[in-house]
């Protein structure tokens, strides 16, 4: 019996802010997750313990929610896939999902629509390293097609001497691998965009999102550029979601070049960290609009109430153990900041343990507050 509203293969903090919106609403949920501990759990209606790849899971999934949704890229896209075509109803399409989940195979799906991505190409053994470099130049890229996050499965080629262990490094006789070159970026921008059954389109605002490395330190809204680059960026951002199936919320991140040129990095067919800002500094959130794309429900235009910053939570940069957030009294008392602490019991380094979201009258006022909250708020064992 199909007695949930929505059912959700992921159970982390996306998924829980997902359940948060939809609680509001009178939904219920059924949420998948190998961890029995997830931060979405004491939120499910239902919840089925198991794999993202296990597709008598899945099905049981499917079988208790009227609709499905994701939370995560890296699960069994093709099940997905399956499941929709016997009639289950899956957003964003799975068909979507399993042309991002090949980074290779996004740049030329991309590509064939005229959106600008950097430069590629296949590297199927090391010889291609070197095709590669006579091609880009060094540095440059060279990636995982499949998998990877927060920096994980890229590594800079910086000249010859380090071909070889790169392509040892992420395993090139077992995996397969691209190459990209090095884009000489000055900033890195993402657009929230969602898009609903009838086609129509809605963005957030542009946001500059600075890593530490290579994890997400925090997000800035409104990115710091021209208005003509910000404007180009939310045409990008709707160009891209014209050419991808399916309803639902999407992250575009982009490049920004030294002459103010745009480049698709990647595409998240899912909300996006990058977006946790809307919850407070908007007039509806992505999880708000993620639901409204989910349920067929009309999208809303949204609206930035003030500039605002996001800050990452992260864990503690060396010991692993019971998390514990402290600070919260101090920090509390700084007027519009907006702490989340997303439930998860084990801290790791560089784990995304909550957000702190910051509120000001202009962006340099919101930076400062950002860095009082950083000295007061922090993640410890």
């Amino acid at each position: 019996m199909k007695r949930c509203d929505i059912g959700v293969v992921g159970g982390g903090q996306l998924g829980k802010m997902l359940l948060m919106e939809g609680y509001r609403m009178g939904l219920s949920f059924a949420v998948l997750d190998p961890s029995k501990t997830c931060p979405a759990k004491g939120m499910a209606h239902e919840f089925i313990h198991g794999r993202f790849f296990d597709e008598i899971k899945i099905q049981q999934l499917a079988e208790k929610s009227q609709r499905l949704t994701y939370e995560f890229e890296h699960i069994h896209a093709k099940m997905l896939m399956k499941l929709e075509s016997k009639g289950c109803q899956v957003m964003p399409s799975p068909e979507t999902l399993y042309m991002i989940q090949d980074k290779y195979q996004q740049n030329k799906e991309l590509e064939s629509h005229c959106l600008p991505v950097a430069p590629y190409k296949k590297i199927e053994q090391k010889q291609d390293l070197i095709e590669a470099a006579d091609l880009f130049g060094y540095p440059f890229l060279l990636k995982s097609r499949f998998g990877g996050y927060d920096g994980k499965g890229n590594v800079k080629v910086d000249g010859p001497e380090v071909l070889d262990d790169s392509y040892d490094l992420l395993d090139g006789k077992e995996r397969p691998l691209m190459a990209e070159k090095f884009i000489a970026f000055k900033m890195e921008i993402s657009v929230i965009a969602a898009r609903d059954s009838l086609g129509n389109i809605e963005t957030f605002p542009v946001g500059q999102n600075i890593h530490q490395d290579n994890i997400l330190d925090r997000s800035i809204v409104p990115a710091p550029l021209p208005a003509e680059v910000l404007n180009s960026a939310d045409k990008l951002a709707k160009k891209t979601l014209k050419h991808l199936k399916g309803a639902g919320i999407f992250c575009i991140e982009m490049f920004v070049g030294e002459d103010q040129q745009l480049w698709i990095n990647e595409i998240a067919p899912r909300t996006h960290n990058s977006g946790h800002y809307s919850i407070e500094a908007c007039n509806i959130s992505q999880f708000g609009q993620q639901i409204r794309t989910i349920m067929g429900w009309p999208l809303v235009k949204p609206t930035l109430f003030k500039p605002a910053v996001m800050v990452n939570l992260l864990g503690d940069p060396v010991k692993s153990g019971n998390a514990k957030l402290v600070g919260i009294e101090e920090a509390m008392g700084i007027a519009d900041v907006y702490p989340h602490w997303y439930g998860k019991t084990e801290s790791r380094p560089g784990r995304k343990m909550g957000h702190v979201t910051i509120l000001a009258d202009s962006s340099e006022e919101a930076n400062e507050k950002a860095e009082k909250i950083r000295k007061v708020l922090k993640v410890t064992v």
